[in-house]
């Protein structure tokens, strides 16, 4: 049992970002652990936005830690950047992030775990250590991990706060009219297919800045930068305003010319994470950039040559 008494600079403050800032977690595990009871406020369990009080008695109970589940396992990594507090891979397309129903192993936890051992954080649980952002199994490129809890709270924070940078290249099906744009569209599960995301009214705010760099007969190719980073953000958006993700089966971007002239190209959705940028924990701002892998300088050149 962890107790604290909340101070007169802590007077109004809520519950669950009082637990965030003195037990180093993330807002959203802090309210978890609300949600289960393991958090008491002079004894009595209250909810995620309680107003403190000075003086209240903080009492916090977490879970013991449960026996580490994903396994290591001696998959090579491409890392772009690593230090005692994080590291930056370049995720290949095809590799999903962490084990799941239907991924046990093979995954970048599994293969972070070879590679670092202990050394990553624990704030997501056993089968997500150091995951403070994810990329889709289908996407590749860049992705950020934690290497402790004080350095996850504080690159979790710049994403909270659309601090963190995150641009994307891919190309869409059918030719975009104007040479930027903004999709300002909520994002939640789909009513009608609980495994896809929708845009959904009421769901969660998710806003997506695109520009157009390459045109071709049929298809268009974007940079789009995240304000948000919602599941499947850029795939959804980009199926809302009709011009869905090339090679995305499951948002509509299979159904065209290109993906039957080349089936074998584009397994899954052509789409990058080419840049993060960050302020590392030690205050220094970090950026970094990667190479369109080969698959998406094929799907060009084909392009190009309008094969």
């Amino acid at each position: 049992m962890n107790d604290a008494l909340v101070p007169r600079e802590s007077e109004g403050c809520r519950l669950d970002a009082f637990l965030s800032e003195n037990w180093e977690i993330t807002r959203s595990g802090a309210q978890k652990q609300i949600e289960k009871g393991n958090v008491t406020v002079n004894g009595k369990v209250c909810p995620k936005s309680f107003r403190l009080t000075e003086g209240d008695v903080i009492s916090f109970n977490p879970e013991l830690p449960v026996p580490m589940e994903a396994v290591a396992q001696n998959i090579p990594l491409d890392i772009v950047y690593e230090d005692n507090d994080l590291i930056v891979v370049n995720k290949p397309k095809g590799m999903v992030v962490h084990p799941a129903p239907g991924n046990p192993d093979g995954t970048l936890v599994n293969a972070l775990l070879w590679h670092c051992g202990d050394s990553l954080s624990g704030i997501n649980g056993v089968i997500r250590p150091g995951i403070v952002h994810r990329i889709d199994k289908d996407t590749s490129g860049l992705l950020m991990v934690a290497k402790n809890d004080a350095a996850h709270v504080f690159l979790a924070e710049q994403i909270k706060d659309h601090s963190f940078e995150r641009e994307y290249e891919t190309i869409v099906v059918g030719n975009i009219k104007d040479d930027e744009g903004t999709v300002n569209a909520p994002i939640d599960r789909n009513p009608g297919d609980r495994k896809k995301m929708a845009v959904v009214e009421g769901g969660r705010a998710a806003v997506s800045h695109y520009r157009v760099i390459g045109r071709y007969e049929g298809y268009t190719h974007l940079k789009v930068a995240l304000e948000t980073g919602r599941t499947h953000q850029i795939r959804v958006h980009m199926s809302y305003i009709g011009h869905p993700v090339l090679g995305d089966g499951v948002y509509g971007g299979t159904s065209n010319g290109f993906i039957k002239k080349h089936p074998s190209l584009l397994y899954g959705q052509c789409l990058h994470a080419k840049v993060l940028g960050f302020t590392h924990p030690n205050g220094e701002k970090m950026r970094f950039e990667s190479e369109l892998p080969e698959y998406f300088e094929k799907a060009l050149l084909l392009l190009k040559g309008n094969k």
